[in-house]
């Protein structure tokens, strides 16, 4: 029954109705904003702006075909504002014209709800009360950027917007079967991932402690985080919180694999879920025990922060080195596939482990050879095993001679889990 009224209702009433109730919203939020400021400085709020919407809503209705009304009533609402911003200037010394272009933006939204669907008429408001009330969020925000923070947001805008949409998705030969546009594709998605573990690590989480360190380590360079982490581990007096945050930066590798899986060959990323799930649990459990194990508790109280653990995201000198390595392993990828078949992959995949496995596995996720997936997700998972032994290499080599155990100990159940899912129960 309410329905069938609601249907009969006009358009030209609901319409009205919205823009009142959007208009007189947008104005009780100026009046709440302004609450401290003298009446007589402001330029309106909620009567003010409520009256504008109907003003546009008006001469919308009239004439909505040309718009010459509509029109005519912007501009002077343009002039009569423009007089108040400059009798504002002259007496009150203030130049903000925030609440200005909300008036405009009220005074649009007639034409707005009758020609837009609903949704980005709400999107249209709610990021106008959004805006309006976080001044001074924003504000603070900003105070956090440096000089390079926009040169760092240029150059992935570049990368990814400008350069790529111009690469030609053509075989660069017969040798390579890789296309300039799937190979900066691979640079783009491991960049967009550094650079989202950068933006979170130095706008959220800036003073992040040891285990938020392995953790957003781990999508940008699970290696990297192992190797910084084992020589500062030396100056850390809680030696199970390093550990348990190798092992975490670990299974965000894990996690970065799998996304870069997701990205490229979903069938891939769904053969390998199963394996990477049970990875990403037994690790969080490992790194977990040696965090609540009473034995190593830490007894000083102390944690090092480690800032900067990711300086620059973009670095063009580590942009380059991964597309050498990209090149390189597409060339010996191909070469071994033709002459050693799949035999020769799994080899290939235990000796990428010791490198930057990022370019290799890509290739294999990017590649259109006649391989197996069964054999393509067995290399991968044998790439990444073999680079778990890489890491606890560097990390016995490098650590606090405390901890060594503990990391022969996480990366030692990994690595046999490794295997056996590999070799033993594969479960793909």
């Amino acid at each position: 029954m309410l329905t069938e009224l609601l249907h009969r209702v006009p358009v030209d009433i609901v319409n009205f109705i919205l823009v009142t109730l959007f208009s007189l919203l947008i104005g009780l939020e100026q009046r709440r904003h302004h609450i401290k400021a003298e009446f007589e400085t402001l330029f309106g709020t909620d009567r003010t702006f409520t009256l504008i919407g109907i003003l546009g809503y008006i001469l919308y209705v009239i004439e909505p075909n040309s718009l010459m009304l509509f029109a005519g009533g912007g501009l002077a609402i343009i002039v009569l504002l423009a007089v108040y911003y400059q009798a504002k200037i002259k007496t009150d010394k203030k130049f903000g014209i925030t609440s200005l272009i909300i008036a405009l933006i009220t005074y649009c939204l007639a034409p707005l709800i009758y020609t837009q669907p609903a949704w980005l008429v709400l999107l249209i408001v709610v990021s106008v009360l959004l805006i309006t009330e976080m001044k001074d969020t924003l504000f603070e925000f900003s105070k956090k950027f440096d000089d390079n923070e926009f040169v760092t947001l240029a150059k992935f805008l570049v990368i990814a917007g400008v350069i790529l949409p111009l690469l030609p998705d053509k075989a660069i030969s017969a040798e390579i079967n890789i296309s300039p546009y799937k190979f900066w594709l691979a640079i783009v998605a491991v960049s967009g991932i550094s650079y989202f573990s950068y933006l979170i690590k130095r706008f959220v989480f800036p003073n992040a402690g040891i285990i938020l360190t392995g953790i957003l380590g781990g999508l940008y360079s699970s290696t990297a985080t192992t190797f910084i982490l084992a020589r500062k581990s030396k100056e850390m007096p809680d030696e199970a919180k390093v550990t348990s945050a190798v092992i975490l930066a670990t299974s965000m590798m894990f996690l970065r694999v799998f996304l870069l899986a997701l990205f490229f060959n979903k069938t891939i990323a769904y053969k390998l879920a199963p394996s990477f799930a049970l990875f990403i649990v037994v690790s969080v459990l490992i790194a977990l025990y040696f965090m609540k194990s009473p034995k190593l508790v830490n007894r000083q109280g102390k944690e090092l922060k480690i800032s900067n653990f990711q300086s620059n995201p973009l670095e063009f000198k580590t942009a380059f080195v991964f597309g050498v390595l990209f090149i390189f392993f597409a060339i010996i990828t191909e070469y071994v596939t033709k002459n050693f078949g799949e035999g020769g992959i799994k080899k290939l995949s235990f000796i990428v482990g010791v490198t930057d496995i990022d370019p290799f596995i890509i290739n294999l996720f990017q590649g259109k050879r006649n391989i197996e997936i069964s054999t393509l997700v067995t290399a991968v998972l044998i790439a990444i095993t073999s680079n778990n032994l890489l890491k606890m290499i560097y990390g016995i080599m490098l650590c606090n001679k405390k901890i060594r155990w503990q990391l022969i100990t996480g990366f030692g159940i990994l690595i046999m889990l490794g295997l056996m899912v590999v070799y033993v129960f594969p479960l793909w």
